[in-house]
Formats: C-alpha cells, structure tokens, sequence
C-alpha cells in the first residue's frame, strides 16, 4: 500500500490481522508518480510488481506506533497554535506600522500589554479582537506546556537525556523522540540527519558534481526545531561546545547564504548526537571533540 491519511491505521490493522504490510513511499517510485497513464488501478498492479523484483524500490516507511501518534498529536496541536499566533503578531504590527507606529521588540506573550501602552487602540476599529486572541493562544500554550512537560515526566524519561544539549528543551527533544519512536530503527546514527531531510540532494552525472538544496524529506516539524535549535546554538547565547565551533567554521567561510548553511550543518549534526545520546545513555561532553585534538597536537 501507499502512503496516505490512513496508512498508519489501516497497517497497524492488517498487521494485527496477521498479515505482512509494506508501506511504499510514493515520492520515491516515480515509475508510479509520474507515470502516463496514472490510475489507482494502475498503483495496485504495480506496487506488487516492484515488491516482487525489490522491496527497496518502494522506498518502505515505517509507521510510527499508535500510542506514539496520539501523544504526538499533542505537539502538533502546540505547533498549530504557535503558527497561528504568530501570523496574527505579524498582522497587527503591519498594520500598526503603515500609520508610523511601532511596537517595541518583545516576546510573544507580553506582545499585547506592549501593544496597549505603545498605540492607542481605539485608533484602530477591531484591533481588540486579534489582541484577545493572543492573550487567549499564549494562555492555552502555557497550559499545553504543561502537559509536555508532564507527558515526558511520566512516559517519555528518556527525554532527560537529550536535553542535556543547550538549546534543546522538551519540546524539540519530545518530538525527536515520538518521531523516531526506536532508535535501534537506524543501524548508524549518520543516517539521522539524512532521514529527516537535512543532506542535500544529489544529481551527479560523469565531472558534473552541482551543489544542490537539502532533500527536506522526513518529518516538517522534527526539521524545524532542529533548525531552530541550531540557530540558538550559533546564537549570542549559544553555549561553547563542539556544535556552535562547528558552525561557526561554517560561517568564517563566507559566501552566500553561510549562516544558513551553517545551520542546516549543525542542525544535521545535532540530530546525529541526539540520536546517539538516545542509544546510549552517555553523559553529553560539550568539547569533548575540542579535547580530543588539543591531545593529540599536544
């Protein structure tokens, strides 16, 4: 079968039922994507053909658990707000800033009290309206925070051990976890980073070698709390260790677009050390890279 809203159920109950399921990933059998004569009767004819010569050529996926599901809803739910919050910030600061106001820079939850004292809303038919609703998402997300932290209290302990990293909190760690469900799943902890998207793709023929994008395949959310947290770890706050030197190496190279690279890289990096922490259970050595050459030139 294909990937597709039902999927995960739909094999978790074909598993249950006795049978063998293989998901394929559609985006990866273009024999079936971009096919001429594209039909569902055509996928459910082919599809048998490929796992018969191959099962590697259907690009299998793994669902992730039912449990793992649900709690991740939690977090999709979280991101769903966040977004939403976020777009209507964006909203009353560009409409404050069209008649020569602006509000001062400040985190989202004191947004509409710095809103208040800064413009005057009565200048603004219906500004209240979008104000109550922030007050009302950053309300709802402080109570969602709370369960967070309590499902990782209570379910998830091995949380504790990714968090061990600067920049991650329970959230992003949280998320890695429910995403990956098992970390056994990957043989070599490199191969992270690839699953989620964060290797550029490659499209080499003979000398032809062009340096292309990230695959951006996996998991969209997983993917972007690394980023994020990457970007915490090259930031001004961003604690000494062997991730934020790496980066900024990165970035002491120039060129376009080297802050972004750079945090693609350590983004990358940080999934691969998460994942062995993980797998593990080791105690996380910022500089323990940083000691390893200093020892060995001494």
């Amino acid at each position: 079968m294909e990937v597709g809203t039902h999927s995960p159920w739909v094999s978790r109950l074909l598993k249950y039922r006795g049978f063998r399921v293989i998901v394929a990933n559609p985006r990866q059998v273009r024999l079936i994507s971009e096919s001429q004569h594209k039909t569902d009767h055509f996928d459910a004819r082919m599809l048998p053909r490929l796992g018969r010569a191959d099962l590697k050529l259907l690009s299998p996926v793994e669902h992730r658990g039912e449990q793992a599901q649900k709690d991740r809803a939690l977090l999709q739910a979280r991101d769903g707000l966040v977004r939403c919050r976020v777009l209507l910030i964006n909203q009353v600061r560009g409409m404050t800033k069209s008649l020569g106001m602006r509000v001062p820079k400040c985190s989202p939850t004191v947004f509409p009290k710095r809103l208040r004292e800064t413009v005057d809303v009565d200048l603004f038919p219906g500004l209240g309206a979008p104000l109550e609703t922030i007050d009302h998402l950053s309300a709802t997300l402080d109570g969602l925070d709370t369960k967070v932290n309590q499902l990782c209290r209570e379910s998830y302990p091995e949380v504790v051990c990714l968090e061990q990293i600067g920049g991650v909190g329970p959230i992003t760690a949280l998320s890695f976890v429910l995403t990956l469900e098992d970390p056994r799943r990957f043989a070599d902890s490199r191969t992270v980073g690839a699953s989620l998207g964060l290797c550029p793709r490659q499209h080499s023929s003979g000398d032809r070698e062009p340096q292309l994008r990230i695959t951006k395949a996996g998991d969209v959310m997983l993917r972007r709390y690394l980023v994020q947290a990457a970007h915490y770890i090259l930031g001004p706050f961003g604690p000494d260790c062997d991730l934020r030197r790496y980066g900024l190496r990165i970035c002491e190279r120039g060129g376009k677009n080297a802050k972004k690279r750079a945090a693609v890289a350590v983004a990358r990096k940080l999934a691969v050390l998460l994942h062995r922490l993980w797998l593990t259970g080791e105690v996380y050595e910022p500089l323990i890279n940083a000691e390893r050459a200093e020892r060995q030139a001494a």
